[in-house]
């Protein structure tokens, strides 16, 4: 079990995401809660995670999905109550797990208090809050495009003037120039402190130093300024768990954010890996090799080694299912799940499990009327204007849309897989009869006991914290090998990462050892079967 207590504890745990609304509901509404949560923490003990990082239930109108905040300091009635939310912290840390809030710092919902009073007038003191500029209709004030399509001002008649919006229209950015706001934000991370929280997710943190005017999102000119006194505000110092949401992040940039004297994040999310499968619109695909993959995971693992900590994740509830998306979700589903598991769980860094990871999840490719994301559904269509073809914008979509990851949770064979007595507010992945908790859990060689595994061997062995990292075979295209060293321990992981039996001879300091794990039974001398893993610990 962690402590808490202990400075950095965040390095030696494993935290696990929820995504709230798809993830147990209680009341037979269709939409997971907080009490539902309440009701699987014996499961999430069972795996073993230290931490629970929950996706938004703050009140919120919900265009976003909870990313566009009404109030900061009350949770959502389709989630439950404050009294529901103090009974989770309370429960969780009884079994030793802690409760991590998701922030949106940058932008609120237009229903947020604060923004229905910036439009009553420019000389409301809340008008400031945010980002606005004099103009008439029809004539924006410079041509950057919102996120999720579309421009990123939009015109109040009343006023005047076009506020600044980086994603839907009903998401006006907080003017983080404005001391007053910032004070604000403040105060509520305090409340948030005050109940408990084991720490904090900050949502796109890395846009909060704009500037529209040089049309300048993430990495604005006042940034680390705002981040270093965001700190200094907050949770300096108090040993809680932070990390950013950094889409625009460098290795440079991540030290600063996680530099080992605690002045920002105790880590941050960054996205190289994540986005070498396609150019800089999502939707297009592009190729990706083995060796490209490991390249970026090494520059990390060696940039951030002794000044810095990586987070570790496949999935979240922005990204495709990782096994649809780099493993294999046919035949070979089970196979391929373990083996991103144990390349994954292997390096330097916080790892992060999304709901339904440690099951082998899968994408769910779904008629265009049962998509619940706003981004994906704009997407579609702004495809589609420009002349693509129907099926082949949905096929776009279906390779990349948020909506993959945001399917509900799938406990049984049951009724909509066990996640509602009622009607689901998204469909449920029609696998869920052969992919589901309970079934997991009765078959000893499932995923989620390799994940169990994993999480215990992090415990056990210090290397997994402290050692550095070496790749090994870096042109090999279809292994990934590498090495860690340190707290007086070698660990060796080596993953077939393709459909095809691959060569790997174990290095000659290993031989003759027993893995630590091996995901497929007795290895087999000088070959790694399709998607194989092992791993293996030698003292120095």
């Amino acid at each position: 079990m962690i402590n808490f207590n202990k400075k950095d504890w965040w390095k030696e745990a494993v935290i696990y995401q929820i995504y709230p609304k798809s993830f147990q509901d209680s009341n037979g509404d269709g939409i997971g809660d907080l009490p539902g949560i309440l009701s699987r923490l014996d499961y999430l003990h069972k795996l073993g995670v230290d931490a629970l990082w929950l996706s938004p239930v703050l009140a919120s109108p919900q265009v976003d999905n909870g990313y566009d905040v009404s109030d900061y300091q009350d949770i959502d009635p389709m989630f439950g109550t404050m009294e529901d939310m103090r009974t989770l912290i309370r429960e969780a840390r009884a079994r030793g797990i802690g409760i991590l809030m998701d922030l949106v710092l940058n932008h609120t919902s237009d229903q947020h208090r604060w923004f229905r009073e910036a439009c009553k007038g420019r000389d409301n003191p809340c008008h400031d809050y945010y980002i606005w500029r004099d103009g008439v209709p029809g004539a924006l004030p410079n041509e950057m495009r919102a996120a999720f399509g579309g421009p990123a001002w939009t015109y109040v008649p009343a006023l005047g003037q076009y506020y600044f919006h980086q994603f839907a229209p009903q998401q006006p950015d907080l003017n983080w120039a404005n001391p007053a706001v910032r004070q604000e934000l403040y105060k509520m991370i305090r409340f948030w402190m005050d109940e408990g929280v084991a720490g904090f997710r900050l949502d796109v943190i890395d846009q909060v130093g704009k500037d529209p005017d040089r049309q300048i999102t993430a990495n604005g000119p006042r940034l680390m300024e705002f981040l270093h006194e965001l700190n200094r505000e907050t949770w300096g110092g108090k040993n809680l768990v932070t990390v950013g949401e950094a889409w625009g992040a460098d290795i440079p940039r991540a030290r600063q954010y996680s530099a080992p004297d605690g002045s920002v994040f105790s880590m941050v999310f960054q996205f190289e890996q994540m986005c070498l499968d396609h150019e800089a619109d999502k939707w297009v695909p592009k190729a990706m090799t083995l060796p490209e993959l490991k390249a970026s995971i090494a520059r990390w693992q060696q940039g951030l080694h002794g000044c810095g900590w990586n987070s570790l994740f496949w999935d979240n509830h922005d990204l495709p299912r990782i096994v649809s998306r780099w493993g294999d979700d046919g035949e070979l589903r089970v196979d391929s799940a373990k083996a991103l598991a144990v390349a994954l769980h292997g390096l330097q860094g916080t790892p992060y499990i999304y709901q339904g990871e440690e099951l082998g999840m899968t994408n769910a490719p779904y008629p265009l009327e049962e998509l619940r994301d706003l981004e994906s559904i704009n997407a579609y269509h702004e495809m589609v204007e420009k002349g693509m073809p129907e099926a082949d914008a949905l096929a776009a979509i279906h390779r990349m849309m948020r909506d993959n990851a945001r399917t509900p949770m799938q406990w049984t064979d049951g009724p909509h897989a066990g996640f509602t007595s009622g009607t689901p507010w998204m469909m449920v992945n029609p696998n869920y009869t052969q992919i589901n908790a309970a079934s997991a859990l009765a078959d000893p060689d499932s995923v989620f006991y390799t994940y169990q595994k994993l999480i215990a061997l992090r415990k056990a062995h210090p290397v997994f914290v402290e050692g550095d990292f070496t790749l090994l075979c870096p042109e090999d295209e279809q292994v990934f090998a590498y090495l860690r060293r340190g707290a007086g321990q070698e660990l060796l992981a080596a993953v077939n990462l393709s459909g095809r039996s691959a060569p790997f001879a174990l290095p000659e300091a290993f031989a003759g050892c027993e893995p630590l794990l091996a995901t497929q039974g007795a290895p087999q001398a000088g070959v790694l079967r399709p998607w194989e893993a092992q791993l293996y610990l030698r003292e120095l």
